[in-house]
């Protein structure tokens, strides 16, 4: 906000970044990973009729905060959304949304939400998808990203055990965050995220959770290996099941 940088005034759709979440459809399911500020927003923008489940790399504010907007899917499902979370996700939920979970007097509007509990050692299943949760480190908080087939999902990283790693061989594609240029404390800059690619080594990477600082979309990804790619926001990608 209130930035006149070449980013902030570009006319590229690819330089306007609303905040990193992705939706995964496979048969009849679809599921949301996140639901940030601008979850209404991009759930409008792509069309999405019916929702299964969000899952949660972890609580801050830019990935949970749009929780609110699941009412539309409530309704129109006459169910409780599935949000998928670790118990230290959970209770900041509990916190940061308390008219939600309150037992006794509750809004007739509130959102109506069921909380599971998912952690970095358990495979679980929502319809048709497969998910394996993969602990990375987003400076010394530990979230989750999230594995489904050949097709990986890695946000707000700063390192990750080699142990992790071994649930990232072999991926067609890879989601992977790179802020920007400069070193920082708890994210992937460009750089360090470019060499955490080499080691997972799949087909294709794409880079998110870009900062205006990482520069214009056109100029960066020319400087970028052969199977690297910036994301962008409306980007669909397909793979083989």
């Amino acid at each position: 906000m209130g930035c006149d940088c070449a980013v902030c005034l570009s006319t590229d759709p690819r330089d306007k970044r609303l905040r990193t979440a992705a939706l995964l459809q496979y048969g009849a399911t679809t599921v949301a990973i996140d639901c940030g500020p601008d979850f209404r927003q991009q759930m409008l923008a792509a069309k999405v009729g019916h929702l299964d489940a969000i899952i949660m790399t972890h609580e801050h504010n830019d990935h949970i905060v749009g929780l609110d907007d699941v009412r539309p899917y409530n309704f129109k499902q006459m169910s409780d959304m599935p949000v998928y979370a670790t118990p230290r996700v959970q209770e900041q939920f509990r916190q940061r949304f308390a008219y939600v979970f309150k037992e006794q007097n509750k809004y007739p509007g509130a959102p109506m939400v069921q909380l599971l509990t998912i952690d970095k050692e358990t495979p679980f299943d929502i319809g048709d998808l497969h998910i394996t949760p993969v602990e990375v480190m987003h400076g010394s908080l530990p979230i989750l990203g999230f594995r489904v087939g050949n097709f990986a999902y890695l946000t707000d990283v700063r390192s990750i055990t080699d142990q992790e790693l071994e649930k990232l061989h072999g991926l067609d594609i890879l989601v992977l965050n790179a802020l920007h240029h400069s070193e920082h404390h708890s994210h992937l800059n460009l750089e360090q995220a470019l060499a955490l690619s080499v080691r997972i080594f799949p087909k294709k990477t794409y880079l998110i959770h870009m900062s205006h600082r990482m520069g214009l979309h056109e100029e960066i990804e020319q400087t970028l290996p052969a199977n690297v790619f910036l994301g962008y926001d409306g980007l669909r990608l397909e793979l083989d099941s």
